[in-house]
């Protein structure tokens, strides 16, 4: 694996399990991520200066994982000129709370937020793939090669008569 262009963080390891579904598409393009845990709430100092050091450390996109509250995306896009991707994780709304919370970001701090849960972390680091394929053509050829077998998987599907 190359160096770490992606950070992957979440404000808690209970989210682990549906941020393993971001590191599992980037492992799949060759993309090298770092993977963290800092929180909003309970590490802000922390989770400042992870994201004010990000981009000194080589990153180029910050997916950022949260549920509940979610402020962790919005508290590193504060901190840093990265896109930072958020992904809503499910919690006692379903998830609608995440996902309002990482959406609802006042002008000025964009964060691109996705899907609730493993579809949400799949797609951000789909995303950050796309991102980083800007500037990267052996990126842009995986990404391509990826979207090209993705459709050729649907349209090989025969369903019964």
């Amino acid at each position: 694996m190359s160096k770490a262009l992606v950070s992957i963080v979440m404000g808690s390891d209970s989210d682990l399990d549906i941020m393993r579904e971001a590191a599992a598409a980037l492992e799949g393009f060759g993309i090298g991520y770092e993977i963290d845990v800092t929180s909003a709430h309970r590490s802000p100092e922390r989770t400042a200066e992870y994201a004010q050091k990000a981009a000194s450390r080589g990153v180029r996109v910050i997916i950022a994982g949260a549920g509940g509250a979610a402020h962790l995306a919005g508290v590193i896009a504060a901190h840093t000129w990265l896109p930072v991707l958020g992904v809503p994780i499910q919690s006692k709304l379903h998830g609608l709370d995440s996902l309002l919370s990482t959406a609802q970001m006042p002008g000025g701090i964009p964060v691109g937020t996705l899907a609730i849960g493993e579809a949400g972390a799949k797609n951000a680091a789909l995303l950050a793939t796309a991102i980083l394929a800007t500037s990267d053509e052996t990126i842009r050829q995986k990404l391509e090669d990826f979207r090209r077998k993705q459709s050729e998987a649907v349209l090989a599907v025969k369903l019964p008569k």
